[in-house]
């Protein structure tokens, strides 16, 4: 890997390295291609990330995609958490839906990893290629795409041609909208606070999720005694829980999950982040790709937004392959187009599925609250449907019936 360049010509052009700009060049990384990944933030971001609250739930089909990348192998086992069991409540009344797997064929539903490391990992992984260039410290002040070449101009004055141009800078993409690309947006009005926390008694790596009247609480079990605690509130509440003394939260957290876990102790700092859900109104352009954030970005409910994007990029670099090795461009409007389609394929129903679940189980009108509490009884006491949705939040199997 270069971290300064000269060149004025490569392959592929990946703005933005966050996971699914790394992971996309990971992909291609047996292909021959001189690929440039632009970042604006220092490269101190990317090769020591500093933890952020935040763990990834990683689906067992993103284990294969990570381990066909070579990424896996290079994450602190000891920092994996897997999940056994999920359960989620509404409220303060009996429903009840719970996930296992002890009628299944895997080991667990998912495995819980700190975000940062696997950052870290996919830098380490990326920081090895050889025909991987990555600047930082510069941003990207106009792009132009045509049918033949694909260009940027940096904040350096530097202009870079590519075949392709591929964007991934985040939910709030400026490249997205230097390239005229609209995205629906929805503000949820709500700021996601997680912090980790010690309890008295053990959480045997069952995750828990209660869509109390007002606001919502998730714990996701790690190793030991030890689970992120993850509170979701509205704006005007957030400076509120973000100021409380740690005492007071914690007996907040604990009352919230019934005192299933004994007193708590926070152990960590308080992280907060906005939720906003992001769709992209078509996902290519002439010579021009969104992945990642910049593509989809999820609200995290069901844990699906790195899950969703690390498939993303894979469709992506699948179809680059399938061209290189049909002598193609890769750049084409055939091989984007093939990516576009398979993209809107798993994500749409995926995204707006979510964004109607979260607004069921957030309303707390009363004939919310109660088709809710049938909802978590009807799938719970019916195992297929059970069987089905497990099947979809681990990706462990394809399920004809559910089209992501």
């Amino acid at each position: 890997m270069n971290q300064k360049t000269t060149e004025k010509d490569f392959d592929i052009i990946i703005i933005g390295a966050g996971p699914a700009g790394l992971s996309f060049a990971c992909s291609l990384a047996n292909q021959n291609l001189k690929t440039l990944i632009v970042e604006r933030s220092p490269i101190s971001t990317i090769n020591n990330p500093k933890a952020d609250g935040r763990e990834t739930a990683l689906t067992h089909n993103s284990l294969k995609i990570l381990k066909k990348m070579g990424v896996w192998d290079l994450i602190d086992e000891s920092k994996v958490s897997p999940l056994k069991q999920a359960k989620v409540f509404d409220g303060d009344s009996e429903s009840l839906l719970n996930f296992d797997t002890k009628k299944s064929k895997i080991d667990a539903l998912g495995y819980l990893v700190p975000n940062n490391l696997i950052r870290l990992a996919l830098f380490k992984k990326a920081s090895k290629l050889e025909n991987l260039t990555i600047i930082n410290d510069l941003s990207v002040d106009d792009i132009n795409t045509n049918t033949s070449v694909s260009s940027i101009t940096l904040s350096n004055g530097q202009i870079i041609n590519s075949k392709l141009i591929v964007a991934a800078d985040s939910r709030f993409s400026e490249i997205r909208r230097k390239m005229g690309i609209p995205s629906m947006m929805k503000d949820f009005s709500k700021v996601m606070i997680i912090t980790r926390v010690s309890h008295e008694k053990p959480h045997d790596h069952t995750a828990l999720e209660c869509f109390n009247y007002g606001h919502t609480l998730a714990l996701l079990p790690l190793n030991g005694d030890i689970s992120s605690v993850v509170l979701t509130v509205p704006t005007d509440q957030a400076d509120e829980m973000l100021e409380m003394d740690e005492e007071k939260f914690c007996e907040m957290a604990s009352d919230g999950f019934g005192g299933k876990l004994g007193q708590m102790k926070q152990i960590g700092q308080r992280f907060s982040y906005p939720l906003v859900g992001v769709y992209a109104q078509k996902f290519i352009s002439t010579r021009f790709a969104l992945i990642g954030d910049a593509a989809v970005g999820m609200h995290p409910v069901t844990a699906h937004g790195f899950n969703l994007g690390l498939r993303g990029q894979d469709i992506l670099s699948n179809s680059i392959i399938k061209a290189i090795k049909a002598g193609s461009d890769i750049g084409s409007s055939i091989v984007l187009k093939e990516f576009e389609n398979k993209q809107i394929h798993l994500s749409r129903i995926m995204y707006f599925g979510t964004n109607g679940v979260v607004s069921l189980f957030t309303n707390d009108a009363a004939a919310s609250k109660q088709i809710r509490r049938l909802v978590l009884k009807f799938a719970n006491r019916f195992p297929p449907v059970k069987s089905l949705i497990t099947k979809h939040l681990t990706e462990s199997k394809k399920s004809n019936l559910i089209p992501f």
